[in-house]
């Protein structure tokens, strides 16, 4: 691979023109390397000719291509999914867990969640370096239906993983949220909408009652925690809204949100799934009104997903997501562990049994699962190596996700995902933010401390 890179390095480049939709600017990309530029639209051809840039991708080419392909190949699990219950009281449209498994599924008792932990203690302890703690984040399902085992199991091992929790929130009452307030946890939630009428048509009680209010209660006991978070699912029942989610997130102080495009991986997700053009309308909207707000009052409201594409462009390997790389995480980054013991590269998987690598107490545990047949689709799906990612000039800043939606909705690991053209107009937006010096409003305070940028601007 490095001879390779330094052959193309020393040669006239292939750096390919890409219009991001700015007035001035084009961005210029290797797209085997990640390198990019943006240059005066007039210029383009005279820019990857010869002079600056030239020199700059023959210098970095190299470095580029070594860490891109360790991001993408290297990669030693320091996370894992922790799903201790298979059941949820919630009845989401576009949930990816099947509903036979939701409503009567199955607890993971305390006694083996407590195991569970102490085989992933002792597994995370030979692949990570000494002093740094895996992330541990209870998952679903809804975790806080076994609330008993999952608490039970945070104070065991306090000392041996950084602990998260996603919820739907209606069962974060004040003892659960002084619990998990009190050591640190971070928590996230789910809302749909910013008021009643748009979360219920897609997030609501088997028996249809409203969740609403419970979630925006739970909001409020969180105020002022540092460590929390809000999830909005994008679909069309709340898609006109998305500006006034982010209003709502602002006003009650959230300090990051997520607006996520719909996993397809369950024919339920795909009957609420946007046209791309619409979704790329409407988050870009609610991007420039989180601008908005903050050049009014100081104060961020981040999106999280938004924010690791941009990152992702700066400084590729200080991305801290990794659903928009390929391979994505799943199986590489992290794992994911069912309330039965079944191990899956992502908790997006556990609905879908061909991708169960194992189970974590059965011999080889997850080493044996990380290697299994079952894992490696995942693991290997490689956006360079199919139609029509590997023409794409931004497919490293995208990565084409997600997996489990491009095999179940598009028939393949070798397919594309449910928002290619969405993920398109992202990259381009997050350019233009960045040749218009606005990028940093979007991030994280510090995000750069004792991070190299691949910024470049001719």
């Amino acid at each position: 691979m490095t001879q390779t890179c330094a052959s193309r390095a020393a040669a006239r480049p292939a750096l390919i023109p890409v219009d991001i939709g700015h007035a001035v600017y084009a961005a210029v990309t290797d797209p085997d390397t990640a390198f990019w530029a943006l240059v005066d639209k007039t210029r383009i051809q005279e820019e990857v000719s010869a002079g600056p840039l030239l020199n700059s991708y023959r210098e970095k080419a190299e470095s580029f291509a070594k860490e891109l392909h360790a991001l993408r190949f290297e990669l030693t699990p320091s996370g894992v999914y922790l799903n201790p219950t298979e059941r949820c009281n919630l009845n989401c449209t576009y949930c990816y867990l099947p509903g036979e498994q939701r409503s009567k599924g199955s607890h993971m008792s305390q006694d083996k969640l407590i195991a569970s932990l102490a085989r992933l203690r002792d597994y995370f302890r030979s692949v990570m370096p000494e002093g740094r703690k895996p992330r541990a984040i209870f998952h679903g399902a809804e975790p806080l239906m076994n609330k008993a085992a999952v608490f039970a199991a945070i104070d065991a091992f306090a000392d041996d993983f950084a602990f998260g929790l996603q919820t739907n929130g209606t069962l974060l009452d004040d003892e659960a949220v002084a619990f998990l307030t009190s050591r640190n946890v971070s928590i996230g939630l789910s809302l749909d909408g910013p008021v009643a009428g748009i979360t219920d048509a897609t997030r609501q009680t088997w028996s249809g009652r409203s969740v609403h209010q419970q979630v925006l209660a739970a909001m409020d006991k969180l105020k002022g925690y540092g460590s929390w978070s809000v999830i909005t699912t994008c679909t069309t029942e709340n898609l006109p809204y998305l500006t006034q989610m982010v209003e709502l997130f602002h006003a009650k102080e959230v300090p990051t949100c997520m607006l996520n495009t719909v996993r397809c991986t369950l024919p339920g997700a795909r009957g609420v799934k946007p046209a791309d053009a619409d979704m790329a309308k409407a988050f870009f909207a609610a991007m420039d009104r989180t601008h908005a707000l903050y050049r009014e009052t100081g104060r961020k409201l981040m999106v999280a997903n938004f924010a690791n594409i941009v990152i992702g462009i700066l400084a590729p390997t200080a991305r801290r997501l990794m659903c928009d790389i390929s391979p994505c995480g799943g199986g590489r980054a992290f794992f994911a562990l069912a309330a039965d013991g079944g191990l899956y590269p992502c908790s997006e998987f556990i609905g879908l049994p061909r991708f169960n690598g194992g189970n974590l107490h059965a011999a080889g545990g997850v080493e044996a699962a990380l290697t299994s047949e079952a894992f490696r689709p995942v693991i290997t799906r490689n956006v360079d190596q199919f139609s029509p990612c590997n023409g794409c000039a931004i497919r490293h800043f995208c990565g084409s996700p997600c997996p489990a939606e491009a095999a179940e909705m598009n028939g393949g690991m070798d397919k594309i995902g449910a928002f290619c053209d969405f993920y398109k107009e992202q990259v381009n937006y997050a350019l233009r933010l960045i040749a218009d010096g606005k990028a940093n409003d979007y991030l994280w305070d510090g995000w750069d401390d004792d991070t190299e940028t691949t910024f470049l601007m001719q």
